[in-house]
């Protein structure tokens, strides 16, 4: 027999895991609540026309396409099915796409809603997204972003309290991260002081790599975008210039943008979020990493990244601001900033350094054993009043030897097991048996929800 399986890069989730999951979302969920985010929610699917061109040509050979329904070949000659023609041949038979990240639906959502919305508006929302990409280790398919967006402001106190929100998500999970920042602002002015503008996206998509691929793979990609020698060995200078304080790369970028008025102002915008976030006492460490360059090509001022400091892990969280996102669905001028936590990647941190709390999973506390009819009228009053009262309990569902049934509840971790044979019933009793002592009493059946409650708050 053939054993069923699952598409590479996605994955099944047991009840352990899912209940850690679930750590995950509800921690990230209450500091987004605090700090006064909403929650929406977005379809799966999207128009390829609103996914399509805002990620890059990168990002865009990553979109998952959906084939139209019913004759989707239609009237398309055989030659459109030639492999050389196989892109052109997706966008024909397919109009929707799941969706790469929350924040392109995000920006089609303000726009289609904008006379229900009130700005600046906070919106957070916590689904799932899908990429064709190669999976391996800390990347997958399928996986849950949990995102956090203030649109409609330009304020920097913004970019501010989501700092201040990566920063509180991480010290209640515990792990110690390192909050990475730069400015699109300042990447193009490189580009600028460089001499080739128009090459921003290449060479913002190139240093991007620097972690991923090591420096002398980023300098040959540079080389294979067509900068001059002299452009890449003065940016690989720059690259190299990361063990100094902030203060003095600060100086240093002054002088290397000097005469480039864009780049002065994401110094600029650079140096008032440093200022602020001195303001607080923040746990983790915030580092101005001037190779940080957030291949997306939305962003537009700054761009933030998080990197696990005890785990060997990509990044776990980023974000940045987007000037131009609404503008491309028909809303100009609305500026918008964001973050996300990328839950996979957080899982997989926690199992590593085992910072997961030991009991997550809400078990079951008590189970019913059944001999019968008779007997499961008797404790059924029991086990409704119990669950009324907040306690997590069950019956076993067929009638079945003891033995049989406390081996169930034995493997399913339940601590306590409730029996009531026709003795018990007779003198209106339930006996209470400890699984992990084994020790056993009978209570009056008056008092045994109140005892059972007693003993759990106490154990």
């Amino acid at each position: 027999m053939t054993i069923p399986s699952i598409p590479k890069g996605t994955r099944d989730f047991g009840p352990n895991e899912v209940a850690r999951r679930n750590y995950i979302f509800n921690t990230i969920r209450q500091v987004f609540e605090n700090y006064g985010f909403l929650p929406i929610e977005t379809p799966a699917m999207e128009n390829l026309s609103t996914l399509l061109g805002k990620y890059g040509e990168e990002g865009d050979k990553l979109l998952f396409k959906v084939l139209n329904s019913g004759d989707f070949i239609g009237d398309l000659p055989a030659s459109a099915f030639i492999s050389s023609n196989a892109s052109a041949l997706a966008n024909k038979i397919c109009e929707k796409g799941l969706r790469y990240d929350l924040t392109v639906p995000f920006a089609r959502f303000v726009v289609q809603h904008r006379n229900e919305i009130i700005f600046p508006f906070r919106r957070y929302q916590i689904q799932p997204v899908w990429r064709a990409d190669r999976p391996q280790k800390g990347r997958y398919r399928e996986f849950y972003q949990c995102d956090a967006d203030i649109i409609g402001s330009d304020s920097l106190l913004n970019e501010y309290e989501l700092i201040q929100i990566l920063d509180e998500v991480f010290s209640q999970l515990q792990i110690r991260v390192k909050i990475k920042i730069n400015n699109r602002k300042i990447l193009a002015g490189i580009s600028e002081q460089l001499g080739c503008p128009e090459k921003i996206t290449g060479i913002t998509t190139a240093i991007d790599k620097i972690e991923k691929i090591g420096l002398d793979n980023v300098i040959s990609e540079l080389h294979e975008i067509g900068l001059s020698k002299a452009a890449v060995d003065r940016l690989q200078k720059l690259l190299q210039f990361t063990q100094q304080s902030t203060d003095e790369k600060i100086s240093y970028m002054r002088q290397w943008l000097d005469g480039s008025e864009l780049g002065n102002k994401g110094l600029l915008e650079l140096e008032t979020l440093l200022g602020y976030v001195q303001w607080d006492n923040i746990n983790n460490i915030i580092e101005f990493d001037v190779s940080l360059a957030r291949g997306l090509n939305y962003y537009t001022g700054t761009i933030i990244e998080v990197k696990a400091l005890d785990a060997e892990v990509g990044s776990i969280a980023g974000g940045g601001r987007y000037d131009n996102l609404t503008g491309i669905f028909g809303l100009a001028g609305v500026s918008g900033v964001g973050i996300s936590f990328g839950a996979d990647r957080i899982y997989d941190v926690l199992l590593q350094l085992d910072k997961f709390p030991q009991a997550l999973q809400q078990n079951t506390k008590i189970m019913f054993v059944n001999f019968g009819d008779s007997n499961v009228k008797y404790l059924l009053p029991y086990l409704k009043e119990l669950r009324k009262r907040g306690i997590a309990s069950e019956i076993y569902p067929d009638v079945a030897k003891i033995k049989k049934q406390f081996s169930y509840a034995n493997a399913r971790n339940i601590p306590y097991v409730a029996v009531a044979g026709e003795e018990e019933i007779t003198k209106n009793e339930i006996v209470l048996k400890n699984m992990s002592s084994g020790n056993q009493y009978a209570i009056g059946k008056d008092k045994f929800v109140e005892h059972v409650i007693n003993i759990l708050k106490q154990s």
